[in-house]
């Protein structure tokens, strides 16, 4: 397994866009008429975002993409660009369920493991990836959010060592979007 900056003209842009949708497939179902519909609008987005280093595509050892990946600290500066307005609203909805960053802090935003290699640990490896990498560039904590839909992500996370440490949510209309805010503390 291996990990590569993200490249639109390279990457699967379609699979790539798929595995977006997967992590947070909830929201997009309720923004978009069909998961189609929720792929295409991501994958015409994707070119447009300047992602930098910060999303990656994970490759098996035939390279073939199997995940990806996106991390970014507080240095990271967003830019805004003209988007779909249903992607506009899931960042929006974001921006009030997220974890804050702190400085150094290492921020993991986005996790998907494409559906048929589910439950073969590769996600935990990810994440011990990232606590690693943490680790070797003196980050403080790695955060990462759970949805409070998806409790089995939360438990993956707090066998591997993270913690609760704040929890968020925000209404739309009659949708609810919760997180539970999780730390792995580098260093106290």
């Amino acid at each position: 397994m291996r990990y590569e900056t993200f490249e639109p003209e390279v990457h699967d842009l379609n699979k790539v866009a798929k595995l977006v949708y997967d992590v947070d497939f909830r929201t997009f179902d309720m923004l978009f008429k069909d998961e189609e519909s929720a792929v295409k609008t991501i994958a015409k987005d994707l070119p447009k975002r300047e992602l930098g280093d910060f999303f990656k595509v994970i490759l098996d050892d035939d390279g073939e993409i199997i995940g990806i990946l996106m991390i970014y600290d507080s240095e990271v500066s967003h830019r805004f660009y003209l988007k779909s307005p249903r992607l506009l609203i899931v960042d929006i909805l974001d921006h009030f369920a997220l974890a804050d960053i702190e400085d150094d802090d290492l921020y993991l935003a986005e996790l998907a493991i494409d559906s048929r290699l589910r439950g073969q640990g590769i996600g935990r490896k990810v994440v011990c990836d990232v606590i690693e990498y943490a680790k070797s560039k003196n980050y403080k904590r790695v955060t990462l959010d759970a949805d409070f839909r998806n409790p089995g992500a939360k438990k993956l996370y707090e066998r591997i060592g993270f913690k609760q440490f704040n929890k968020k949510s925000v209404k739309f209309l009659n949708f609810e979007r919760g997180m539970y805010n999780m730390q792995y503390c580098l260093k106290d």
